[in-house]
């Protein structure tokens, strides 16, 4: 079977976390790039990295690296691979292009380029073709072109790896699952203590906290990837690798509380936790965070997704000055920490945040931001 290079995709920011990630499920040669980390492993461990890895978003299988210098070229290199090695002419695909190239100005026209040798060489070997399918495909194909280095590669997630199967009701501004649990694992959220998002929202947060504590794998509830349509998918082995990881599961001994005010929310998030199977760990109740007071004795780790004033109507500065007076009066030992990409916001909280990390949001620019608060006075901790 042997091992082989492959490329995980991540959000801007993640790619420190995503290594980490893969350096400890096993992965071989793991290297830090922008936006992704490449590393090596075998079949199993590229069906263990999708299935456990929190914070990739896809998972590529390269191929094939040539120089393109016109499209006849890429046509001719593309036609000489040996499709029907990976799946055969029932199945559907896809292209998806990404490009950083002189010769090629339009990802379209190589998509429809890459096509065109595709089904050709299968006409000429199986005399029929497989049908593009861009909406759901059986297989996708990613071609990435930068300047003359064409890179052709299996997609082996097929659908993003966000989607992880639990979330089936969203609220108006849902969070994406491996952005939450980035943001968590870089909160430093380990499971050892009580965890509040006084905001909750749909429960991603939840979900994703209660993920990290037990170590349950991140898709368990995912169904589908695009490597099970494959001529070389070993379904034992797939089976064998979700049994190895759940048996690294372990017990949770602290709470996780999720607030929203609205009670849509709460029934959205519950759905969701119950989807997760993560009823027994989360409890979420129907709460105004401004009218709480911290609901544990000992340390708490919050993190949460305030309203930026995007789509959320606020009164920004009166609703993030509150924020600041609600942390300081009613949550003493508490590591707080938020992501907004409001970033004029932040200057009305009224408390010095202890970290600032840049991140994205979609494709909002934003801060992840770590108020310290203390149990008594900043000076009596000193004292001691």
């Amino acid at each position: 079977m042997g091992n082989f290079k492959m490329l995980a995709k991540t959000f801007y920011g993640f790619e420190p976390i995503l290594a980490k990630e893969l350096r400890n499920l096993g992965a071989g040669h793991v290297r830090e790039g922008v936006r992704n980390v490449t590393f090596e492993g075998d079949s199993g461990f590229m069906y263990k990295a999708n299935l456990c890895l929190r914070t990739a978003l896809k998972i590529f299988k390269p191929i094939a690296t040539f120089q393109v210098f016109n499209e006849k070229q890429l046509y001719q290199s593309v036609y000489s691979l040996n499709w029907t090695d990976y799946f055969d002419s029932s199945k559907t695909f896809a292209i998806d292009t990404t490009m950083s190239s002189d010769i090629f100005n339009n990802s379209m026209f190589v998509s429809q380029k890459v096509k065109d040798a595709l089904v050709d060489k299968f006409r000429a070997i199986e005399r029929q073709r497989p049908s593009v399918n861009t909406h759901d495909p059986d297989v996708r194909i990613n071609v990435h072109l930068y300047k003359n280095t064409c890179t052709v590669s299996l997609d082996s997630s097929g659908s993003s790896l966000h989607q992880r199967g639990y979330r089936i009701a969203t609220n108006i501004a849902p969070i994406n699952e491996v952005l939450a649990a980035g943001l968590l694992l870089s909160s430093g959220w380990d499971g050892q203590t009580d965890f509040l998002d006084p905001m909750c929202g749909s429960g991603t947060f939840l979900i994703e906290a209660g993920m990290i504590a037990c170590n349950i794998p991140s898709n368990i509830n995912r169904e589908n990837y695009a490597f099970m349509n494959w001529n070389d998918y070993d379904s034992e082995l797939h089976e064998k690798i979700i049994d190895a990881s759940l048996n690294k599961t372990r017990e949770f001994h602290h709470k996780i509380l999720g607030y929203d005010k609205a009670p849509s929310a709460v029934r959205k998030a519950q759905e969701n936790v119950d989807n997760a199977n993560l009823s027994e760990y989360i409890s979420i109740e129907r709460k105004d965070f401004f009218r709480t007071e911290k609901p544990v004795e000992s340390k708490l780790h919050m993190v949460f997704n305030p309203p930026y004033g995007e789509r959320l109507q606020i009164d920004v500065e009166d609703f993030y000055a509150k924020i600041g007076d609600t942390l300081k009066q009613q949550y003493p030992a508490t590591d707080a920490w938020l992501i907004t990409s409001n970033l004029d916001a932040l200057k009305h909280v009224g408390l010095r945040p202890s970290r600032k990390i840049k991140t994205y949001n979609g494709k909002l620019e934003s801060r992840l931001v770590k108020y310290e608060m203390y149990s008594g006075s900043k000076k009596a901790k000193y004292k001691d």
